[in-house]
């Protein structure tokens, strides 16, 4: 297991293919992906395929949706990390996790240390964040971590927004 980064709750690793069955079990949740636009799995199979594909593309790279794990019991919780946009090039922050670990703090423990990876590790000048504009508990742990309105954007689903926080701030 290659830990990325640690804080006090929380371990954050690279995603690995033991991780296909949780990954399809959260994007099973309707709520978990309801702002996202991503459709669920179509299959556990499809969430393997998914996830080889994944780890072949982003293994090394320094970038990456990390498992997040509890450090206690070792459950993974969801994922949180960094990935390249294609369309824009920019550094985007993500996070998901199970709704039964929704408002424990985890998103905003975990996406805190993810910026200070890239902005320390990786030597990012900006990173940005992107939500539904609905979507109020996510663009709130945006906020937390430091993070301001940049500007709206419609996706295929509505109005969206990002946020922006650029080293050194």
């Amino acid at each position: 297991m290659t830990v990325i980064v640690e804080t006090e709750r929380l371990l954050l690793r690279e995603i690995v293919a033991e991780d296909a069955p949780l990954l399809y079990e959260l994007n099973s949740d309707p709520e978990v992906v309801r702002y996202t636009g991503d459709p669920p799995f179509e299959s556990p199979e499809a969430a393997a395929e998914f996830t080889r594909n994944y780890i072949a593309k982003n293994s090394g790279t320094g970038y990456g949706r990390w498992a997040v794990i509890q450090k206690e019991s070792g459950e993974f919780l969801g994922w949180c990390g960094l990935k390249i946009l294609e369309e824009t090039g920019e550094v985007d922050l993500g996070y998901r996790f199970y709704r039964k670990h929704w408002g424990k703090g985890y998103a905003t423990e975990s996406a805190l240390a993810v910026l200070k990876y890239g902005f320390g590790k990786l030597k990012l000048e900006k990173i940005i964040g992107r939500s539904r504009v609905e979507n109020l508990p996510s663009i709130h742990v945006l906020e937390k971590c430091g993070m301001t309105f940049e500007k709206y954007f419609t996706d295929h689903d509505g109005e969206c927004l990002t946020m922006a926080i650029y080293a050194g701030r």
